[in-house]
């Protein structure tokens, strides 16, 4: 009888942990990231649901778990690879460790505005790069648009490179955001960023890097009263399924799919338009000094970065292509 009731229970429970799964006919993949639902990455991937569910006339599901709900952004990625979660959100410098090239969307001052970046992404160059990661069981959507990356600090602001002396400074796990606070003389702090709020009230770093929105929707400002927009890099968020998720899904479901994530592309970009300035209002109203650097001397102090790749063939051969991207 306990032989009998395990092979009754165990395709129940594979079933009940899927990342993929149908009931009724419906196909429902979960979708689990790590940020506030008032945060315009998580309103495009609302948005992307909406489209899938339209597309398919209701025979497919996306069922969105926001906020760290299951795990951090690492333990996602992991849930992804063994096909117990469906979809996660991550930057784009988190899959360097997977996708070697990935690590080129990280140098500091790489697009010359917005457009560069866009005509790059949407291009032949950005679906490329999607599909760099499938021998980790990772496949990319799409990229969403999260802005450039300035400093903020808790005790002063940064108006040169050498206002970051001696300064701790959180980053993503990444290779190249820790070169880059390296070469500008700070020092990079690998945290994860559920645990950075914590880590900054501690003093455990002095200051962090991200975007307008992550900084307000975090709620760091509460913490860290100078924000300095040098706008060093723009690395964009990533869409990603699991390669197990994926193959088990039709040929039409992956069209649905596909087309619902190109489409929330776009919406994402006008409402992360949008929330940027409300963000920056929003800091400066809670008491937060936002200042305008001079970039020059910041993109000097990188330049070093992009001499190191020329003994790296591929990835040399990749930055020159990407400036070359009208």
């Amino acid at each position: 009888m306990k032989l009998f009731l395990q092979l009754v229970l165990l395709p129940v429970a594979l079933i009940f942990i899927s990342g993929c799964s149908q009931q009724d006919a419906v196909t429902a993949i979960k979708l689990a990231h790590g940020l506030d639902i008032s945060h315009p990455v998580h309103k495009g991937m609302v948005y992307f649901a909406e489209q899938v569910a339209e597309r398919s006339n209701g025979q497919m599901r996306i069922d969105i778990y926001p906020s760290g709900q299951l795990g951090s952004e690492r333990q996602c990625l992991e849930l992804l690879q063994i096909g117990s979660l469906g979809m996660t959100k991550v930057s784009a410098a988190v899959l360097e460790n997977f996708a070697p090239r990935m690590k080129v969307l990280g140098l500091p001052y790489l697009f010359r505005d917005d457009e560069h970046a866009w005509a790059v992404l949407n291009g032949p160059i950005g679906k490329g790069l999607l599909l760099e990661a499938q021998n980790y069981w990772l496949r990319g959507v799409c990229f969403y648009d999260a802005g450039s990356r300035s400093f903020y600090t808790k005790d002063r602001p940064i108006n040169s490179p050498d206002d970051l002396d001696g300064l701790k400074v959180r980053v993503m796990n990444s290779q190249t955001a820790m070169q880059m606070v390296k070469a500008l003389g700070g020092a990079p702090t690998p945290i994860s960023f559920g645990e950075l709020y914590t880590a900054l009230q501690q003093g455990v770093v002095d200051g962090a890097e991200n975007n307008p929105p992550s900084f307000y929707t975090s709620r760091h400002y509460e913490v860290c009263k100078y924000y300095s927009i040098d706008e060093h890099s723009t690395v964009p968020d990533v869409m990603l399924i699991g390669t197990n998720t994926w193959e088990r899904l039709t040929a039409q479901e992956q069209t649905w799919l596909q087309e619902a994530a190109d489409a929330s592309v776009e919406y994402q970009r006008k409402v992360w338009a949008a929330s940027e300035q409300e963000a920056l209002d929003a800091v400066k109203a809670a008491g937060v000094q936002i200042n305008y650097p001079d970039k020059s001397p910041f993109a000097a102090r990188v330049e070093d970065i992009y001499e190191r790749y020329k003994d790296d063939a591929e990835i040399y051969e990749l930055i020159q292509q990407i400036q070359a991207v009208q």
